[in-house]
């Protein structure tokens, strides 16, 4: 066997080597993260340009994210009390950047501005690091700040998370007694954002009508706004900050159930670039509930199971997860790259700049606690026992989430992008989401293998030319028993055609396996609908390192390669095994081990998919397609460990009785 060779520079040998375990390991790591920005860094500090790409703003705002951003880490490392020999590029940054007389001058704010979001890690560093970050400066650097910061409270912003960037502009701006603070304008929007709130500690981000539930109501925006908020304005609002701590509590309760045991976290939705900051709620609720103050009449508990052990897991093994396997997320000299594992512009959103990554900087909130909080020296605990192997029923996300077999997923129906983003389909409309395996996204528009359509039901109406997948669903809901729910919707890839779906969680029967059922529609006769169901994409090279070739010795060999006969196909390498069985009433779907694009899939950029095919032409007639779907993450190390699947593959879940009679009424 040979192995691959891939060079490492300094910066991964030392994060690779970091074991990430202890206060000062998490600030050597972010330590290295800030020093190699340092030669990307204009003269006084403003500005860090970090590459060519574009943005849909301009070029000045996007050097101010490279700034800005990386300073939810430092002002975090110095308010725990640690330092950072850096720290006069980003004092003289603020100073530059916000004086109209400087080359480097930021530019005044304007209606709705991306500058606007870089003002909330601004104001936070003010609120916890102002003695570093603030009160060296002169008194026009402190008035020039607090009139940049403050150009804001006269504009107009979006109805969104984008509340808080103001809110956080304000609150700093209060901390350090600027008369550039504008009390009530923070008040206004702290009564608006409340308005997002929807029950069981979960927000949308915007009114009523937006309907995606994703890493910006927790870990990118408002959960972890409100915990910061919290714990820096108990004194003057004391009601709103127990409030947004209870919701905190409430929310943790499901969001746990979107990381693994190996704090990997399950991928979906838009903004997936910023990477570790989707763990980031840990930091935020750690240093909310820190007792540190002591007896000051909150009430700081935890609710059952987490403990300052499981927390501190959480948040250190989704960084150590960064650190230690995924170094294509950094570029050889340490800059976060455009991407997700590996640098992939398929991925980003229009509003990507170099400097995005760096809002990943919040997963180190938690060096804001000192090295004596409970945070830092509780022993950290696994993942809690009596979370594994269940089933979470999400009702606000129309989610179910699942580790049952040792598989953290989603299954997925309802969720959509009120506004137009880029692969919104692949981000949103799928049927499942891992956190192993993670999701793929479109390369191109024409054939099966540019789609990446894992974890869906594509369908062509062109002779194959052009695939269609979920991307808006109606009438979505969850439908059984208590014992056991799944999900149902309706979604019309064309005019003239109707598809019901329903997504049914695995059981402890047959662990491994999730069920999909979906009834298509035409109102067309003369239209020939295409079919191709995907399953888990994974790691689609060998032990040595080429292409997954065909196993030779049939069904029921545990050897790497792939499988596809009749109406399933399966898949094995190191990262697992994948496969999909057809289990419809009626014509059987020819099974496929179909090789997706290069960097289609988001974790593995060589990737091979399960898929099954068929053609329908049947006007006014249901067509029933029943699939079995089957995911088994991979132990990392020796291949040879993660012998014995085949038990769990030679199972076949059963479809709940309600939907066979469904089925078989017809």
């Amino acid at each position: 066997m040979t192995k691959a060779f891939v060079s490492s520079s300094l910066f991964h040998e030392q994060a690779r080597t970091n074991p990430l375990r202890s206060r000062s390991d998490v600030a050597s790591f972010l330590t290295s993260i800030l020093d190699a920005l340092e030669p990307y860094t204009s003269p006084n500090g403003a500005r860090i340009h970090l590459g060519y790409t574009a943005t849909h703003f301009d070029e000045v705002a996007a050097q101010l994210e490279g700034f800005s951003r990386p300073i939810w880490g430092l002002a975090s490392l110095i308010a725990g009390g640690g330092s950072y020999d850096g720290v006069s590029r980003w004092r003289s940054g603020l100073a530059s950047g916000s004086d109209p007389k400087s080359e480097e001058f930021w530019g005044n704010m304007r209606d709705k501005d991306q500058r606007m979001v870089e003002c909330s890690a601004i104001g936070y560093a003010l609120s916890v690091a102002g003695q570093e970050l603030w009160a060296p400066l002169s008194e026009t650097a402190k008035e020039n700040i607090g009139n940049w910061l403050g150009g804001m409270n006269d504009k107009e912003m979006p109805n969104t998370n984008w509340l808080w960037f103001r809110v956080f502009a304000n609150l700093g701006l209060s901390k350090v007694n600027s008369p550039r603070a504008d009390a009530k304008r923070m008040k206004a929007d702290l009564d608006h954002l409340d308005t997002f709130y929807i029950g069981n500690g979960w927000s949308r981000d915007g009114p009523e009508g937006i309907v995606q539930l994703d890493y910006y109501s927790s870990s990118f925006a408002i959960q972890v706004a409100q915990l910061l908020y919290s714990k820096l304005a108990q004194k003057e609002d004391p009601n709103r900050c127990e409030e947004f701590r209870n919701r905190a509590r409430m929310f943790a309760l499901d969001f746990i159930h979107y990381f693994d045991s190996e704090g990997r976290a399950i991928l979906f939705g838009r903004s997936l670039v910023y990477r570790f900051a989707m763990s980031a709620f840990w930091s935020a609720l750690a240093f909310a509930f820190d007792p540190s103050n002591g007896d000051d009449g909150v009430n700081y508990s935890l609710p059952a199971p987490l403990t300052w052990g499981v927390i501190k897991g959480l948040q250190l093994r989704n960084i150590r997860y960064w650190a230690h396997t995924q170094p294509g997320a950094f570029d050889r000299s340490g800059i976060l790259t455009l991407g997700f594992a590996y640098p992939n512009h398929n991925l980003l959103e229009n509003y990507n700049s170099p400097g995005s990554p760096y809002w990943a900087c919040k997963a180190f909130l938690c060096l804001a606690l000192p090295e004596t909080s409970l945070f830092w020296t509780e022993e950290e605990e696994d993942y809690p026992s009596s979370l594994l192997n269940t089933t979470k029923v999400l009702k606000h996300a129309l989610q179910i989430t699942t580790n049952i077999g040792g598989h953290t997923y989603l299954l997925s129906s309802g969720q959509q992008c009120s506004y137009p983003v880029k692969q919104s389909a692949a981000k949103y409309g799928k049927l499942a989401y891992s956190a192993a395996f993670g999701y793929s996204v479109p390369v191109a528009s024409l054939t099966l293998e540019e789609l990446g359509g894992d974890s869906t039901l594509a369908i062509s109406g062109d002779g194959e030319e052009t695939w269609k997948c979920r991307r808006v669903t109606k009438e979505a809901r969850f439908e059984g028993t208590d014992e056991r729910q799944w999900l149902r919707s309706m979604w019309y890839p064309f005019p003239d055609v109707e598809i019901e779906t329903w997504l049914i969680p695995p059981t402890l029967d047959a662990p491994l396996w999730h069920l999909r059922v979906h009834r298509i529609r035409m109102q067309n006769g003369d239209r020939v609908l295409s079919t191709a169901e995907g399953g888990w994409a994974i790691y689609g090279q060998g032990q040595d390192e080429r292409a997954l070739e065909p196993v030779q010795d049939g069904e029921h060999s545990e050897s790497e390669g792939t499988f596809a006969a009749g109406g399933l196909a399966r898949l094995v390498s190191r990262a697992g095994v994948a496969g999909i069985v057809d289990l419809s009433p009626e014509a059987i779907r020819k099974g496929q081990a179909l090789r997706t694009d290069a960097n289609t899939n988001l974790i593995a950029a060589r990737a091979v998919l399960p898929v099954l095919r068929a053609g329908y032409k049947e006007k006014d007639t249901d067509i029933w397609l029943v699939s079995a779907v089957f995911g088994l993450p991979f132990d990392r190390g020796d291949f040879n460990k993660n012998k014995g699947w085949m038990v769990e593959w030679m199972k076949r879940p059963v479809l709940p009785k309600e939907i066979l009679e469904r089925i078989w009424k017809k």
